[in-house]
């Protein structure tokens, strides 16, 4: 009989290899995870191995993400500024404020895809008023503009972040807020798949990361993508339809559970065979735990999404009973109901793409779309507070950037605001965040986060801080992260 020596000279497995290999497979990763959710199994921790575990003390069990695409204006949402209607009309040197696209800052956060010479975004000189009034809200007087009568009633609950900056002037930013890097770079891992990939899954039968109304095109789909860190570590996107919440995710119709189980146990032998051989193929091993997955997904999902469970109260705290907010507040409450059951992350685009990109008649755009996410956005604060959610679930609110302060002058245009990465304001709550409190500044036109500014990688790191996650021991073997790809924890948010 071969020694064991003999059998690793040739291209055979060894019998401790073809053990270990078969441990790793679809019964030893699960049983893994159970262990480490348990904290029984602490393996050997090093950056490149997560075990499942956060690395100090969490603050947030599950993040709610909640994406607007196409850009809304920063000045007639949460950061007013009256100098736009005291110098309307002026271009910028003409008032008593520097002149901002003279500043450093313009050259220092402005990357365009377009020559310079050429390019026209971002620097159109002549005022454009603000569209909208604003007033102070709660104890804290924090101002917002008139469009959001409901969130304004929230804002004690607000931690509002008004001086984040980007890079890419185009809607390539819909996929840099979520992944950090400009299109001229490589692609990196989401947010969403950093978070999945460093702490894994609190249910067995639901993803980790689960996504509600995106991608929103092919295009964005990098904004749900988990790139070298494997398939499995993807954004999974589910349909609020109870019937059919993940496509092709329902067995034949005269086709017992009993014998779509043992269809599964048999694929799963098969492919735990296959990775005795190939024990490095990151596609056949998220493909194991996608089948197993997608058959406990067919019980757990449609109790997940069944949105009609739910009180008319409920239904009507997210405007479900109203045409305008009903797709966005569909979306918000299927959010709250899977974080209540394990769900680690959970993105959200309540609206459509591009539909805040007003690059015309804002006035118009932006009365009609606040309409359609002001209620359901407050009915979720409201709703995760009298659950006692607001200290397991943070919340965020963003887009990929701003609007200029300047008037719009392409086309003919006369009542627009452009693309404004150089400065513009987030918001965030719930478990971890100060309550009623606004961090950063842009200056008086709105045109510039002030000081260093926070880049979009600072708002991945104090997520993931807030999950309990060192951004920096987040590394993988052979893989070098730019400094700007790890950010730096927004410190001053945190409660």
């Amino acid at each position: 009989m071969p020694t064991e020596s003999a059998h690793t000279s040739c291209n055979c497995q060894s019998r401790r290899a073809f053990l270990s290999d078969l441990g790793m497979g679809f019964t030893g990763l699960s049983l893994g995870a159970l262990l480490a959710r348990d904290g029984v199994l602490r393996a050997g921790e090093t950056a490149s191995t997560p075990t499942g575990l956060p690395h100090f003390a969490p603050r947030a069990k599950s993040i709610i993400w909640v994406f607007l695409s196409g850009g809304y204006s920063h000045l007639e949402t949460f950061d007013p500024k009256p100098a736009l209607n005291q110098y309307a009309g002026m271009t910028f040197d003409k008032t008593p404020f520097e002149n901002p696209v003279h500043s450093p800052l313009h050259k220092k956060r402005f990357r365009s895809v377009a020559a310079e010479e050429i390019n026209v975004r971002d620097v159109y000189p002549t005022i454009y008023p603000m569209q909208v009034g604003w007033n102070k809200h709660g104890e804290s007087g924090i101002e917002i503009t008139d469009w959001w009568p409901h969130l304004s009633r929230c804002v004690d609950d607000l931690c509002f972040v008004r001086n984040m900056w980007t890079t890419d002037n185009d809607h390539a930013a819909e996929n840099q807020i979520h992944t950090g890097r400009h299109r001229l770079d490589e692609p990196q891992p989401t947010i969403g798949s950093w978070a999945h990939y460093g702490l894994g899954s609190l249910n067995d039968n639901l993803p980790s990361y689960v996504v509600l109304g995106g991608p929103t095109r092919t295009d964005t789909r990098q904004s749900i993508d988990s790139y070298y860190l494997g398939p499995q570590h993807a954004g999974v996107p589910l349909a609020l339809d109870p019937k059919e919440p993940l496509p092709f995710g329902q067995r034949a119709g005269k086709q017992t559970a009993a014998e779509q189980r043992r269809e599964y146990e048999l694929i799963g032998q098969l492919n735990e065979l296959s990775a005795v051989e190939y024990p490095d193929d990151p596609d056949l091993r998220a493909r194991i735990r996608a089948y197993e997955l997608a058959f406990r997904m067919q019980s757990a999902t449609p109790d997940a999404i069944d949105l009609a469970s739910e009180t008319a109260a409920t239904q009507q705290l997210y405007g479900l009973d109203q045409d305008a907010t009903k797709l966005a507040g569909q979306r918000l409450l299927a959010a709250r109901r899977l974080v209540e059951r394990g769900v680690r992350f959970v993105q959200v685009f309540p609206s459509t793409y591009g539909v805040w990109d007003s690059h015309q008649k804002l006035k118009d755009n932006h009365t009609r779309l606040c309409a359609t996410i002001d209620k359901p956005i407050a009915g979720l604060i409201q709703d995760l507070k009298q659950r006692g959610l607001m200290d397991d679930v943070t919340v965020v609110f963003c887009t990929e950037f701003g609007r200029t302060p300047g008037l719009e002058l392409r086309g003919g245009g006369k009542d627009g605001r452009d693309h404004h990465p150089n400065g513009f304001t987030i918001w965030m709550a719930g478990a971890g965040i100060k309550k009623g409190y606004v961090h950063g500044a842009t200056d008086e036109l709105g045109y510039h986060a002030l000081g260093d500014g926070h880049y979009v990688t600072d708002l991945h790191a104090t997520v993931l801080h807030l999950l309990g996650l060192d951004n920096r021991r987040l590394e993988i073997p052979g893989r070098k992260r730019l400094d700007m790809d790890f950010g730096q924890v927004m410190h001053d948010v945190l409660a």
